[in-house]
């Protein structure tokens, strides 16, 4: 008999991210098992498919950057309110992104996820039928709201649907996909479907592949097994308060700021400064511009994965450090194709890599117990707001007031206070652990 009640006895046993679960053997097995229940084929249609959506993710926010040169001269637009129609998709996106995931964790990923992606593909096929500033602006608005929405719910089931030891490898391609479909292929396309179509004609074709993905996603995700639910012990109460009482959560949110203000700056405005200052033939805008994509493709696995060896606070500085000192050298080159593309593809690795580093084990090594999606939210919500919002407008008024070539120092600008910022990070990658024995609150 006592040996049966020991037996059934709770026991304390590390799940996920050191976060202490209670229960029995069978419900312990049960809670850490992932959302696919470790079927690898499920994991990897899974995470192929949400990694591709979130390519078009990038493809539909981004292929407005080539297009405003043909843009401009149809709707007799301004450089100025291209950033506006760039800012108000990152404003309304990381309000939803704040807003959306948890309302994924009350009524499942599916019904959040499916018509997000539904959502912002109708909304790049419907942006070729803009007929002025006015109309265009509020469907990029609109699509900031499915993107936004789309973005930490995929995130999540990315998670789900992995094995816990390629959880990592897993988030790191599907983030990446961003970078490669919207910044590296994004240009290349849009040169080459502008050889037959106009502008209006890209925005719906590249709607299409979205629609195509939400079939097949609604036929192959699968809502998740709550294994990350506590088994007989009440909710955390740890509350957003103490998410922001932490240094290195507030130091994140200011460096991703201030890595959005770089990458975003260049984003939105190297086609037009390429095409209006530089005077480069289309073909080699096409060509220079895919750099800020690949560039984007390689950091975001590069400085995270490195940043495991020699620690997160050296790889950030390093970052913002190796980002500022690759715009500089942009700035100095006149229309050089094969320069300014190094130039460009150093700068934007550098700066991915810090986004990618300050949103991942920044985050995840420094958010109290059970705050995670919180502390990430946070993050990424400041960050798209201010660095990918109103930095775009700061960006505008520099650009209709001093001139295009000006926007370049607004981006040098952000990653250098950034080095200034990440001085003060706190380190937590595991291997140099050892000597910071807790993360501080203030």
């Amino acid at each position: 008999m006592q040996r049966e009640e020991r037996r059934q006895t709770p026991r304390p046993v590390i799940i996920g991210r050191g976060v202490i679960r209670s229960g029995t053997s069978k419900d312990l097995m049960m809670a850490s098992l992932p959302a696919s229940g470790c079927d690898p084929a499920y994991e990897w249609k899974a995470v192929l498919l949400l990694s591709f959506g979130f390519g078009m993710v990038g493809l539909d926010r981004w292929i407005i950057a080539p297009l405003a040169p043909s843009i401009i001269s149809d709707l007799g637009l301004s450089a100025t309110l291209i950033n506006i129609l760039v800012a108000i998709l990152g404003i309304t996106w990381g309000v939803a992104a704040t807003v959306m995931g948890g309302l994924s964790d009350r009524v499942g990923r599916r019904r959040v996820m499916l018509p997000a992606l539904l959502a912002f593909s109708l909304a790049s096929g419907f942006s070729g039928l803009a007929g002025g500033f006015t109309s265009l602006l509020l469907i990029r608005g609109f699509m900031g709201v499915a993107e936004g929405a789309f973005c930490p719910v995929s995130f999540a089931a990315t998670a789900e649907a992995s094995k816990p030891s390629r959880i990592g490898f897993n988030q790191g391609l599907q983030q990446s996909m961003f970078a490669l479909f919207g910044l590296g292929l994004g240009p290349i396309v849009a040169t080459w479907l502008l050889g037959f179509t106009s502008w209006r004609g890209v925005f719906a074709i590249v709607g299409v592949p979205g629609l195509v993905l939400t079939v097949l996603l609604w036929a192959v995700i699968r809502e998740p097994i709550e294994r990350n639910q506590i088994i007989g012990e009440p909710a955390s109460s740890t509350s957003i308060r103490d998410v922001l009482g932490v240094r290195n959560i507030k130091l994140a949110m200011a460096g991703l700021l201030c890595a959005m203000c770089g990458i975003f700056v260049l984003s939105a405005n190297i086609p037009i400064y390429l095409t209006q200052y530089l005077q480069l033939p289309p073909m080699e805008v096409g060509i220079v511009t895919s750099a800020l994509g690949f560039g984007g493709f390689v950091g975001l696995w590069m400085l995270p994965a490195l940043s495991d060896f020699v620690g997160r606070r050296t790889m950030a500085i390093a970052g913002f450090g190796g980002g500022a000192a690759f715009v500089y050298f942009f700035i100095s080159l006149g229309p050089q194709p094969t320069e300014l593309f190094a130039a460009l593809f150093g700068a934007t690795a550098f700066s991915f890599g810090v986004l990618s580093l300050l949103t991942g084990p920044v985050a995840a090594e420094s958010a109290p117990d059970g705050m995670l999606s919180t502390a990430s939210g946070l993050i990424i919500g400041v960050g798209e707001i201010f660095g990918g919002g109103l930095a775009l407008l700061v960006a505008g008024y520099i650009i209709g007031t001093f001139g295009i070539q000006y926007m370049l120092y607004l981006a040098l600008a952000g990653l250098l206070l950034g080095v200034v910022l990440m001085v003060g990070l706190i380190e937590t990658a595991p291997r140099k652990r050892w000597t910071v024995p807790s993360v501080p609150r203030t």
